[in-house]
């Protein structure tokens, strides 16, 4: 029965960007794009999930496309706060690496102590 089938939702970070896009668009993109990926990366981040294939490879997505968004955002604090939501991603899916080269890419001092302070392991 084909009227009970539901279509499956696209991923947010899935559907393309229609023209260039301003600087609060697309902190607002990656802010949505982190809120949505939170579930897959808490999963691929417990110990009971880690052979979730289907769930990595979203939480990969997803982090991809936040940071190629993040690349084009000119404004400085702006990209520091959207790599800061990056970050915090990352941790939520156990990624300490991705973590750590975003967090060096901080640039405003006061984010960068914020997220040092929230995740000791990366100040090494």
């Amino acid at each position: 029965m084909k009227w009970f089938a539901t279509k499956k939702q696209g991923d947010i970070w899935d559907e393309a960007i229609e023209g260039p896009i301003g600087d609060i668009e697309a902190a607002e993109r990656i802010r949505a794009i982190c809120e949505a990926a939170t579930a897959s990366a808490e999963k691929v981040g417990s110990s009971a999930a880690r052979s979730d294939k289907p769930e990595g490879e979203r939480y990969q997505r997803a982090t991809r496309a936040a940071m190629e968004i993040a690349m084009k955002i000119s404004d400085d604090l702006m990209r520091d706060d959207a790599v800061r939501r990056i970050v915090d991603l990352c941790m939520k899916a156990n990624d300490a690496r991705t973590a750590q080269i975003l967090s060096r890419a901080i640039q405003a001092s006061w984010i960068r102590e914020a997220v040092r302070r929230d995740y000791p392991a990366l100040s090494q």
